[in-house]
């Protein structure tokens, strides 16, 4: 198949790109590397099936409707503004990048009949309560701009849908981690964690560190994005992917750094944008897609220790 990936010079875009090769495909970049850098596709841009990478925005209707000329048949769309903070301080350009710029990416989306992948985010959930963790069915709340531009993109995406028969899906995935995550600004807790506890620096946790997070690899987040993307069963659905386990903050600091004299509380940034717990339930993508991860925490932590470490 041919395939857009926008955002795909990002961390997780990056890792849906090469799988994407790997499994066959013919891929394309659309990238502004306002979060990704070109050195996470370099090693790429050789492969016999990419074949091209475009520096270009979601918000220029004339790259885009030249990029689509070449008739995908579908595009992961995964190009966005990601950081909470920035959303809460700058809400006008989380919004044109994530709804507007969805919006001109969907519109060529339907002018060539191009199945949309539309990337999600955790975020959109209200805290998870019980056991079983959060399903799509459990409730929404846009507690930042970052997660209100989100849902409403997911909206405009399952509209086209509903309205147009356009081949799309909205996925969730959890907190994703791993190689080629930057370790700065609003980057992963795992990314920062493992690059301080590597330099030996103190470790930050916002506020008491009891909220918890569900944590995802990112070659297992790679996988779900992809099937997502290569099956009919998800269209007009709602997917979240995770873990299916969750740790507090304070738990995982300890995992990663071995000084506890290292770990400190500091205060919130964002304390209102917090979701005190964060549980998935992905009971769905493994009866649509028969997608579960593969990668244990434990696992995941050392490959990233690993790969921080031969950066340094």
């Amino acid at each position: 198949m041919k395939a857009l990936v926008t955002g795909g010079a990002g961390f997780i875009g990056s890792w849906v790109v090469e799988r994407l090769l790997r499994e066959g495909h013919k891929v394309w970049v659309l990238d502004n590397l306002a979060n990704g850098t070109e050195e996470n596709i370099r090693s790429y841009m050789n492969h016999p099936r990419f074949k091209g990478f475009v520096l270009g925005d979601i918000q220029d209707k004339h790259s885009l409707e030249q990029l689509f000329a070449n008739e995908f048949n579908v595009c992961f769309h995964l190009a966005a503004s990601i950081n909470v903070q920035d959303s809460i301080d700058d809400p006008e350009t989380t919004f044109k990048n994530d709804v507007i710029g969805t919006f001109n990416v969907l519109e060529q989306c339907r002018k060539y009949d191009v199945k949309m992948v539309f990337m999600s985010t955790c975020m959109v959930y209200d805290k998870a309560i019980g056991a079983e963790g959060i399903s799509e069915l459990s409730p929404i709340k846009p507690a930042s701009p970052y997660a209100g531009s989100k849902i409403a993109g997911e909206n405009m995406v399952l509209s086209y849908y509903y309205a147009y028969g356009l081949p799309s899906v909205v996925i969730r995935p959890f907190n994703t981690y791993g190689p080629r995550q930057k370790a700065t600004g609003e980057g992963g807790v795992v990314s920062i964690f493992t690059s301080k506890a590597l330099q030996g620096e103190p470790l930050g946790i916002y506020g008491s560190g009891e909220q918890t997070r569900d944590l995802l690899y990112v070659e297992d987040c790679a996988r779900f994005v992809v099937a997502a993307g290569l099956s009919e069963s998800v269209n007009g659905q709602i997917v979240n992917a995770g873990l299916g386990q969750d740790i507090t903050i304070n738990e995982l600091a300890a995992k990663i750094c071995e000084d506890p004299s290292l770990i400190k509380h500091i205060k919130h940034i964002h304390p209102q944008s917090e979701i005190p717990k964060l549980l998935c339930d992905s009971r769905k993508a493994k009866r649509l897609l028969g997608w579960e991860p593969q990668v244990s925490l434990e696992e995941g932590l050392m490959k990233m220790k690993d790969w921080m470490a031969s950066q340094l």
